[in-house]
């Protein structure tokens, strides 16, 4: 086919083409950014907002009462307390303090937390019509509860390309919590859906390579590679002549950033260049690979490096039953890096352009899930109100948005939903999320679809 052809036969293939190559020369944002990159800390399960940062003094002189009726609303109820005949109220065993100027409330649970309140920006409001799992985590990933669209880093490198010439745009680690690995977790959460596979995430892992397939196989050194890779390249650069398909040049990238990964990586998970007590702040755990320590000092290292996102998934938090036991061992595993994170940033300068996000799909109900005794209780999936952490670069640090009821049960003050969440994260990366669109089946998409409003009371 030659060129005539190409551009006549296949315009559809052509603006493909030129979208991915647009955004892997580096797109312009639609206004000067606060933030260059994002590390976004998801803890996949719902974190019980109760027990951690929305403090609620009732619940003590309502514990184990039945939670009233004008409270709940006739709330939808997931099938786990769909049978229930009682809802009983369980105030939570842990202390609160205020902490820092800003007296933000923080959990006896989260003293690392606790200690840079000040740098932090609490949401006690979030919400979100989404009450399983795998749709709640899909809604916060893409927008949309069904599977399907892109995620928000795949959405970010459509957007504004990538900052680094040899590691991914787009990085993702995972670890598993104190249940061992609790509620599956699909790779498709961090997928470029409908835009070119290029844009899709990266997995990195805690064995000795930790990207798949990374080193050569036995017999083959770096320069026969290279001859291999450039053989492979010119057959498929032929291939894509012939066919206009724009996954082949999705596939000769990938190539070469395998190649240049092959040196980029090792460099990267050497962790015994880092300062001794700068790893010591992340906690025990840090020098343990694929731990949750280990994976927050690689990001701040990843992000240095021109990652422009990075996501570390932990698992675990999904409390129906034994809360007072798996809920400490949950926030231990994560307290000491999250808040040792905030402050390497901003101690090598990073923070104001870096935005971190810290927050789960949902949060927990204020009523016990199956019988409440003194030595044990549990709480259902709750959408209605959460609590999320924002900070750095773009967002307003010591500070608390939004109020809930009593329960923690209802938003009485700045709701914040999903989409107003991924608005403002745009907004903070220097876009206007209503002009960051992909035309597919006849239709312009976007990461808010077709709703969202930036949250401008945490802007800096």
């Amino acid at each position: 086919m030659d060129r005539r052809q190409f551009l006549t036969k296949s315009p559809a293939g052509l603006a493909a083409l030129q979208q991915l190559l647009a955004a892997e020369e580096g797109a312009l944002p639609h206004f000067a950014p606060k933030a260059k990159r994002i590390i976004y800390l998801f803890m996949y399960g719902g974190p019980s907002q109760i027990e951690t940062f929305d403090y609620k003094p009732r619940l003590k002189q309502m514990h184990g009462e039945e939670l009233p009726g004008s409270i709940r609303m006739g709330q939808r109820l997931t099938a786990m307390t769909a049978t229930q005949t009682k809802f009983p109220v369980a105030q939570s065993i842990y202390n609160f303090a205020q902490h820092g100027k800003s007296g933000a409330w923080v959990s006896e649970l989260l003293p690392h937390t606790a200690k840079v309140a000040d740098r932090l920006c609490f949401i006690k409001t979030m919400h979100t019509e989404q009450i399983n799992h795998d749709p709640g985590i899909t809604f916060f990933q893409t927008g949309f509860q069904l599977a399907g669209r892109p995620s928000l880093g795949a959405w970010l490198y459509y957007g504004l390309g990538s900052e680094s010439k040899d590691l991914p745009s787009y990085v993702v680690m995972t670890t598993a919590g104190s249940k061992n690995g609790d509620q599956p977790l699909a790779d498709r959460v961090w997928g470029s859906g409908f835009l070119p596979s290029s844009f899709q995430g990266v997995r990195f892992r805690s064995g000795a390579d930790p990207v798949l397939h990374l080193s050569n196989p036995a017999g083959m050194d770096s320069e026969m590679r290279r001859r291999f890779l450039d053989g492979l390249a010119e057959m498929n650069r032929d291939q894509q002549a012939q066919t206009g398909d724009v996954e082949i040049a999705t596939r000769i990238a990938q190539y070469e950033m395998a190649f240049k990964m092959q040196s980029s990586v090792p460099d990267l998970t050497d962790l015994s260049k880092e300062p001794a007590h700068v790893v010591d702040n992340y906690g025990p755990d840090a020098r343990k690979p694929g731990s949750f320590a280990a994976n927050c000092l690689l990001a701040r290292r990843l992000s240095e490096r021109g990652v422009r996102t990075v996501q570390l998934f932990h698992r675990g938090w999904d409390h129906h039953r034994n809360l007072q036991e798996s809920l400490p061992l949950q926030c231990k595993a994560v307290d000491q890096a999250s808040a040792a994170l905030v402050a390497d940033l901003a101690q090598r300068g990073l923070l104001d352009e870096t935005l971190l996000v810290w927050g789960g799909e949902f949060g927990r109900t204020v009523y016990c899930q199956g019988p409440l005794t003194p030595t044990e209780y549990g709480r259902d999936h709750h959408p209605r109100c959460f609590t999320i952490w924002m900070a750095g670069g773009g967002i307003k640090p010591g500070m608390t948005l939004g109020a809930t009821d009593d329960f923690s049960y209802n938003v009485t003050e700045d709701p914040v939903h999903v989409h107003d969440l991924h608005a403002t994260i745009l907004h903070c990366m220097g876009v206007d999320h209503t002009r960051l669109t992909f035309k597919f089946q006849g239709r312009h998409y976007r990461l808010t679809d077709v709703h969202g409003n930036v949250v401008k009371k945490v802007l800096a």
